[in-house]
């Protein structure tokens, strides 16, 4: 698959405009709404609902305890990289009790986004299993929260467990240029990969 001029928005490249299938992943709390809500070019699909008291046992707020609303099945977006290549952005429920919806979500992806809190980053372990299990190619966005702490990224792919061919990038998911910019990395990432593996399964 070729990507040729994807990181110029306003180039033009001959052929047909390709759609590619983009999972925005993570753990809980992480971020993977807001992204999606800040890059994507239409209004974003959301299935975001109230958290409650019944759901205390089961949405554990542990350094998100601001938070009011979860997703409970799916977010979707998409975005244009420049005018023949277009990306659909899946994201997916963060907490355990609705991660038997990720296998129909994982169908067609071309590569993840895998969000991390590095205040909890625990919270994305599952996600970045899932990718590993699944063969999605990923690469980890580090969102930065006001708490937040620098640490250095050889220590965080450490921690993660994650190889070095695994772009580990710092953003803030508030920004669609920032967004965009994980995005960008993403899709560079694939392009270094073998053509069978850019292939959707």
């Amino acid at each position: 698959m070729d990507f040729k001029g994807f990181d110029q928005p306003g180039s033009t490249a001959a052929g047909d405009t390709r759609s590619v299938k983009v999972m925005i992943a993570g753990g809980f709390g992480t971020g993977k709404t807001t992204m999606v809500r800040s890059v994507s070019d239409i209004k974003p699909l959301t299935t975001e609902e109230t958290l409650t008291q019944a759901s205390a046992g089961d949405d554990h707020l542990i350094g998100v305890t601001d938070k009011a609303q979860t997703t409970v099945s799916l977010d979707f977006g998409k975005i244009s990289l420049n005018d023949t290549l277009m990306l659909y952005l899946f994201g997916t429920p963060g907490q355990e009790r609705f991660w038997f919806l990720w296998n129909g979500l994982f169908k067609g992806a071309l590569g993840a986004v895998v969000l991390v809190d590095t205040r909890r980053l625990a919270s994305s372990f599952r996600a970045i299993e899932e990718m590993e299990r699944q063969k999605v190619p990923f690469v980890i966005a580090l969102n930065i929260f006001p708490d937040s702490q620098d640490y250095p990224v050889d220590e965080i792919r450490d921690a993660l467990d994650i190889p070095s061919h695994t772009p580990v990038v710092s953003f803030d998911a508030r920004s669609r240029s920032a967004s965009r910019d994980v995005l960008v990395t993403l899709i560079r990432h694939l392009k270094g990969r073998s053509a069978a593996a850019l292939e959707p399964r």
